[in-house]
């Protein structure tokens, strides 16, 4: 591990500070796949070692510590100072693709951001964020990823007492929209420069070439997170705290508390329990993306052109290209979702329709587009899938016009249902699933259920009769109809 090229930018960037050291720290989950990735070398190290590495007792010769600083809009409100309140950037990796990858543990200790906080962690959010990170990445959908978890051997107070743990997260880097908004509220343009040039350079390097490197910075963010939530709307996904210091300019998953996969599908589903308003339900995420690249576009206007008004026009035509690519993006994983490989025009309308029979019938997202695979294969049979239906008669319907436009494909039954099932998958974390596995540990200290989870859903397109009972979804005293940020 080395220092963090973010550590080498001016010192109002962050605070330099380490770890909080905490009393007994054990392993709970070391991510092998992902060290080896990252060319860690960890193979000398019994337990003990590590879980005084990843719980910040012990550091890496050499790395120079920070906690970030950042602002945000939250809900809508902007708050001018947030920063990592219990998160601290340790170093960078180069994994074995060449890309530098930013190494944090976070809920070891305050910060000088930490207003309030503790800045600790609980360990049910521990397991959340890394099960469900790595969960996504198994899904192919960009994301922090998950190194390592560990237990502290001391409380944290929330509702109630509870263990703390501490979890290394691994991202292409940690700069967010409310990073630039940081510096962008207090006019510091310089600053605002500087942390753009550090994002072109890290993320972005052909935009050093363009003439005006700070608006093709701007496209490229955009089409990034266009395609991102895309996929999280192809698969269910709800993130639940959509706010600008939550949204990388990397284009990654980033903060997975109170997040969620939805069952039934509802466009207006909200899991987050602080969401009183429904601002980040699962139908507005495109609309909040779209809200939050606009304030990073406001923060990069002026080193886009000397004329303002100029500078407006032109971050504006970029924003309002979000729909647009958004939309493309979507409809593409759609169409993989049906198994359809040419473009027709009606595609998006046969894509909309059927989630309107799913809504209307209460239909499980996740369930009803894998039972679609199988019916893919059998043009005889539409079983399975009518029975996810309260009305199988409001279905029949959309079936038959879904085979006449397949029909049109000259694609077998076989292949068809084979490339529809590396595009649905059988797990996904499934809300009560997760409860069950934190109840479990938190409770009892029991970490199978956590590790058998894990396991179901590192491979979520290939069924495994070992794992076959987490692709079921929930039974109606098992439904989770809230989620909590863990703060």
């Amino acid at each position: 591990m080395n220092p963090s090229g973010y550590a080498s930018l001016p010192e109002r960037f962050f605070a330099r500070l380490a770890p909080t050291p905490v009393a007994r720290p054990a392993l709970v989950k070391i991510n092998q796949v992902l060290a080896t990735e990252l060319e860690l070398n960890l193979a000398d190290l019994d337990v003990l070692a590590l879980a005084g590495l990843f719980s910040g007792n012990v550091l890496p010769q050499g790395v120079a510590p920070v906690a970030m600083a950042y602002a945000g809009h939250q809900f809508g409100h902007f708050v001018p100072q947030l920063g990592d309140g219990r998160a601290i950037l340790l170093g960078e990796s180069r994994d074995r693709g060449g890309v530098l990858r930013d190494i944090q543990l976070k809920g070891c200790g305050r910060t000088p951001y930490s207003r309030s906080g503790d800045g600790r962690a609980a360990l049910g959010p521990v397991l959340r964020e890394y099960l469900v990170s790595e969960a996504m990445h198994a899904l192919g959908i960009p994301t922090t990823r998950s190194l390592a978890a560990v237990t502290t051997g001391e409380t944290v107070q929330r509702e109630a007492a509870m263990p703390g743990a501490i979890l290394t997260r691994v991202g292409a880097s940690h700069v967010r929209v409310g990073t630039f908004e940081y510096f962008a509220a207090r006019r510091d343009i310089e600053a605002t420069r500087l942390l753009a040039d550090y994002v072109i350079n890290r993320h972005y390097p052909l935009c050093a070439r363009d003439p005006n490197p700070y608006l093709r910075l701007l496209e490229q963010v955009v089409a990034r997170q266009a395609s991102l939530i895309a996929q999280w709307m192809n698969v269910g996904f709800i993130h639940g705290v959509m706010n600008t210091d939550n949204m990388t300019v990397s284009g990654e998953t980033i903060d997975f508390g109170p997040c969620a996969f939805m069952d039934s599908f509802d466009p207006a589903t909200v899991f987050s329990s602080i969401d009183e308003q429904g601002r980040y339900a699962y139908a507005n995420q495109p609309h909040a993306a779209a809200w939050n690249l606009a304030r990073f576009a406001e923060t990069l206007l002026p080193l886009m052109d000397a004329d303002p008004q100029r500078a407006v026009d032109a971050a504006t035509e970029v924003i309002s290209n979000f729909g647009t690519l958004y939309a493309d993006r979507w409809l593409a994983g759609m169409r993989g979702k049906l198994g359809l490989s040419t473009p027709e025009p009606g595609d998006r309308a046969l894509a909309e329709d059927l989630l309107g029979a799913m809504h209307r019938n209460q239909a499980d997202f996740t369930e009803t587009f894998r039972e679609l695979c199988a019916a893919a294969r059998d043009p005889r049979d539409n079983g399975p899938l009518r029975g996810l239906m309260v009305d199988s008669r409001d279905f029949d319907d959309w079936v038959q016009r879904w085979r006449t436009r397949t029909a049109r494909e000259a694609i077998t039954p076989t292949a068809r249902a084979e490339s529809m099932q590396q595009a649905n998958p059988a797990y996904i974390p499934r809300n009560h699933r997760v409860e069950q596995m934190i109840a479990a540990a938190v409770e009892h200290g029991n970490f199978r259920p956590f590790e058998e989870l894990l396991q179901a859903l590192l491979k979520p397109y290939v069924e495994r009769p070992p794992f076959a009972a987490y692709r079921n979804p929930p039974q109606p005293d098992e439904r989770v109809l809230q989620t909590f940020c863990g703060t």
